[in-house]
């Protein structure tokens, strides 16, 4: 018998009501461009292929794999919720009204993943820098009010950029906006995700130039239709980039236990 559409609503809203919600807080590397992330804007046409990890984070979820972070996950059921946005420091994301949203949307046993720092650092646009101390001082803040709502908090280092390279390994290109996310989580008693290390280790790994034509934005000319020209950006990921940035970090949730 065919499920009535009462029924249907009926069990959508429950699903919702027992599912627990892991908010993504940070910016364009963690974006989701596919999300009416520019109104009006059909993805494909105008953003395609770019894509932030927290776009493909859902899929990680799914019934059979929550087994494997089941000392993180209360519920049978996660909601991915990415408030990420391109350009947003940990001041401007604050400034802006977007954690004040997350703020209100929080219960107690979501999870708020909170990686900052490309644009903090960027001493060059004014509008959107903050110095290492306005830097910690911000993730405090997110990580207290988080707390404040009995959701845990979980702090990342800055993904790599692809570059520098020296003797075949990826460096350290964010300086101390790499050791003030670690600073603040021990401080604060804040589980941490070292993810600068993780994607610096793993891309290394694939070397290169199989992780510059393929994990990030580096595009040949009338291959995509938003890029006629190509592109050349080491910072900002292609699908394949993206997913393998979010397996890393869903590997590291399979550690942490908040039960």
């Amino acid at each position: 018998m065919k499920e009535s559409s009462k029924e249907s609503n009926e069990e959508e809203i429950t699903q919702e009501e027992t599912a627990q919600t892991i908010f993504l807080i940070g910016d364009s590397t963690m974006a989701n461009y596919a999300d009416d992330y520019e109104p009006g804007k059909d993805y494909m046409e105008t953003r395609y292929p770019v894509t932030g990890w927290g776009q493909v984070f859902q899929q990680f979820f799914v019934k059979d794999s929550l087994a494997e972070v089941k000392n993180i996950i209360q519920t049978d059921s996660v909601i991915v919720d990415d408030r990420a946005r391109g350009g947003r420091s940990t001041r401007t994301f604050f400034q802006e009204g977007r954690w004040r949203g997350v703020f209100e949307d929080l219960q107690e046993n979501d999870i708020v993943i909170i990686q900052f720092g490309h644009n903090d650092a960027a001493e060059n646009k004014t509008e959107r820098y903050v110095n290492i101390e306005g830097y910690k001082e911000f993730l405090r803040l997110f990580v207290s009010q988080s707390r404040e709502k009995g959701a845990t908090p979980i702090i990342l280092t800055p993904v790599a950029r692809n570059y520098p390279w020296e003797d075949g390994h990826l460096q350290n290109v964010h300086g101390d906006y790499d050791q003030a996310p670690k600073d603040l989580a021990e401080e604060m008693q804040v589980e941490l995700i070292d993810l600068n290390q993780l994607s610096m280790d793993y891309f290394s790994k694939k070397g290169k130039d199989f992780v510059t034509e393929n994990y990030f934005m580096n595009l040949p000319a009338g291959k995509y239709e938003a890029y006629p020209d190509g592109q050349d950006d080491n910072t900002h990921f292609q699908p394949k980039g993206a997913e393998a940035i979010a397996q890393l970090v869903f590997n590291e949730l399979k550690k942490i236990n908040t039960k």
